[in-house]
């Protein structure tokens, strides 16, 4: 049992959309690719794909805190 009294709870962000490769499917944030290719068909094949389709995110019924002091995670109902 922990000692900690969770005084310091960080928000964390919301899931955001993401990108799923028509080829492979790899799902991947906006963030991460940028405006390039995918990395797993260019790995795996050679060939760069800039084939995607947007995966809308849900919409979450709850907000996400994490204790900056001993890590754990509390979820609130909105």
């Amino acid at each position: 049992m922990t000692t900690c009294k969770h005084i310091n709870l960080v928000l964390l962000p919301q899931k955001k959309n993401m990108l799923r490769c028509r080829h492979c499917h790899l799902t991947i944030r906006p963030d991460e690719l940028g405006s390039s290719y995918c990395p797993e068909c260019f790995e795996i094949n050679g060939k760069k794909q800039y084939d995607f389709e947007e995966i809308a995110a849900e919409e979450s019924r709850t907000d996400r805190y994490r204790c900056e002091e001993c890590g754990l995670l509390v979820e609130s109902e909105k």
